[in-house]
């Protein structure tokens, strides 16, 4: 583990079962993790799924103050996934959990299991608007939150209430 805690972003979906419940849970069991030391999350919102079929997702971002490598953070996470019942029959596939590992702290990583920054989050509403609830102020190569979510205004979002 990191002597130092790093600020990390992940992506929270599901779109089997009553997804606001399993991001609920989920939240909690990521709080109980070993190496992860505050969890902050976003509203939550209802986004169709993008290049698939099925029911809508409900998503959200976490932030979380953790202590575990990139890669040990990545494995935490599909470890949850697995948990909560995650398969992957196909790609795209309706799933009743989805953590995807955005950011983490300043780390630029190419490697097999993981790419960081994550390298489709600018071009998504269901991350963008929810990670602009955690960090207003945060730039993606080189270009502020903002500019992103103008350039993405087509895909519809809807926050749902707390």
């Amino acid at each position: 583990m990191l002597a130092a805690p790093v600020r990390a972003y992940v992506g929270l979906g599901a779109n089997l079962g009553d997804g606001a419940a399993t991001l609920r849970r989920v939240l909690v069991e990521l709080q109980e993790t070993d190496g992860i030391l505050a969890v902050t999350a976003s509203p939550f919102y209802r986004t169709a799924p993008v290049e698939a079929s099925g029911p809508d997702f409900t998503n959200a971002v976490a932030a979380l103050d953790t202590r575990l490598a990139p890669l040990a953070l990545l494995d935490a996470l599909q470890a949850l996934e697995n948990r909560h019942g995650r398969q992957r029959p196909y790609k795209n596939a309706p799933r009743t959990l989805d953590l995807d590992l955005l950011l983490y702290g300043d780390t630029a990583l190419a490697h097999e299991r993981l790419v960081l920054p994550h390298p489709r989050m600018h071009l998504r509403a269901f991350v963008l608007m929810p990670l602009r609830d955690l960090a207003p102020g945060l730039a993606l190569q080189g270009k502020p939150i903002d500019d992103w979510i103008g350039a993405i205004r087509d895909q519809p979002i809807e926050r749902l209430a707390d």
